[in-house]
């Protein structure tokens, strides 16, 4: 699958550190896709997408207890 991630809206994650260390930021402005790239590559790194419902399982595990 290939989408078009020129001109997005990006948002760091929350959790990155202040020093512009291990930041990942996401998009939101493509419905139904989570596009995902890393901060320090912004616009020469890749950008992988995922689906939507795929991310969602994917936070969902993060946050669940060990």
């Amino acid at each position: 699958m290939r989408a078009d991630v020129n001109g997005l809206s990006w948002r760091k994650s929350s959790y990155s550190n202040g020093e512009g260390g291990d930041c990942v930021e996401v998009s939101d402005d493509l419905p139904g896709l989570v596009p995902v790239r890393d901060s320090k590559q912004a616009g020469t790194g890749p950008v992988l997408v995922f689906p939507a419902a795929s991310w969602a399982s994917f936070i969902a595990a993060l946050k669940r207890p060990a």
